[in-house]
């Protein structure tokens, strides 16, 4: 057990293991009784909270679907603002960005199902490169009020983000390498399979 005493290892197991916590799964079953990974969509994210509970409390699911997309971000955050404190070098920053937005969609504590990984990505994403975050943001804000359709507003956001970070940095400070930000994104995306195919069907559901 001695490469537990590496801080690397340190900060990569709990970015994985904070970043799996299912904050929707929690707080919709904590405060409405629902399990919203047998309802709706079945993610565990902000969207479905939004949409399951909805149906059974409707005063309460925009609260929860908020406190979920401000949780699911933080978590991300919480380990990277750590491991800066701690003089961790850039490399491994982002390496515990990508394990945090792993964690979320590949959850430890959900047999390795979980949420799309929007929310977490943003935060990791914003801690980074908290410029290319708010071009990224500007974009979902306008495709998510013109089209209201999460998954495209998502998707289309992420682009934006690649877009703006090649523009932006493009030699990326210290790992000058795109690498991280492009496995972040294929995990979105990988995620986003299942409303890639409705979206192309055009059975996509809007958002109310």
């Amino acid at each position: 057990m001695e490469f537990l005493s590496n801080p690397n290892i340190i900060f990569y197991l709990a970015a994985y293991l904070i970043g799996g916590i299912p904050f929707g799964l929690i707080l919709a079953k904590m405060f409405v009784g629902v399990d919203i990974k047998q309802s709706g969509s079945r993610s565990i994210g902000a969207t479905n909270v939004l949409r399951v509970v909805k149906q059974e409390n409707p005063a309460l699911a925009k609260k929860l679907a908020i406190a979920t997309v401000l949780l699911d971000a933080f978590k991300g955050v919480a380990v990277l603002l750590v491991a800066k404190l701690s003089g961790m070098p850039d490399a491994t920053l982002w390496a515990v960005a990508v394990l945090a937005v792993a964690g979320h969609c590949f959850s430890p504590y959900l047999m390795f199902e979980g949420g799309k990984g929007v929310a977490t990505g943003v935060g990791v994403f914003a801690f980074m490169m908290p410029l290319v975050t708010i071009v990224a943001l500007v974009v979902w804000f306008i495709l998510g009020k013109t089209l209201r359709i999460s998954s495209l507003a998502s998707l289309g956001a992420l682009v934006a983000f690649i877009i703006a970070s090649y523009i932006i940095y493009p030699d990326v400070p210290n790992i000058h390498s795109h690498a991280p930000i492009w496995i972040i994104a294929i995990i979105v995306v990988y995620k986003h399979i299942p409303n890639i195919i409705r979206l192309l069907a055009g059975e996509e559901k809007r958002i109310a």
